[in-house]
């Protein structure tokens, strides 16, 4: 008993175990390219998947219709594509995709990023979808960081 009223009284330290104290030490920041990829993905399922068929359908009234104004169709697609992955990137720091497979993003101090940062981030996105080696650019980097990342200056994280 002497020796817990001690201890509560700050009189003696309790040993603490070393093992449990010490932080985990990992080699990237970064989540893991294959968790990246699924939440890539999933948002484009859940997210630009239905707002193409809406534009495709509803707005420009079929295929036939879509294949005239290409540049319109993909102008509206991709402008509210962009207005809701910034919006969920900016205020809830992760898409749906994201948020399915545990990963958030970040600016390089592990802050909330801002506004121009997610815009950045995604049209680095769009860049990097049409080229070949920028797809690529995460297996030849050493963190694994993408070219949105070194662009904008963000990292994706397990939360």
């Amino acid at each position: 008993m002497a020796k817990w009223r001690d201890v509560k009284q700050n009189k003696v330290k309790q040993k603490t175990n070393s093992i449990n104290n010490q932080e985990k030490v990992t080699t990237s920041s970064c989540a893991s390219l294959g968790l990246r990829l699924k939440a890539f993905l999933t948002d484009s399922f859940l997210i630009t998947t239905p707002i193409t068929y809406i534009v495709m359908y509803l707005v420009l009234g079929g295929g036939d219709e879509f294949s005239h104004n290409r540049a319109f169709g993909w102008t509206l697609i991709l402008g509210v594509s962009a207005t809701i992955i910034t919006f969920f990137w900016y205020v809830k720091f992760q898409t749906p995709g994201m948020k399915a497979y545990g990963v958030k993003i970040v600016n390089e101090d592990k802050q909330r990023i801002t506004f121009i940062q997610a815009v950045i981030r995604y049209l680095a996105t769009l860049i990097s979808m049409v080229s070949i080696f920028l797809m690529f650019m995460p297996f030849l980097h050493k963190e694994k960081k993408t070219f949105q990342d070194l662009i904008s200056k963000t990292i994706i994280i397990d939360e």
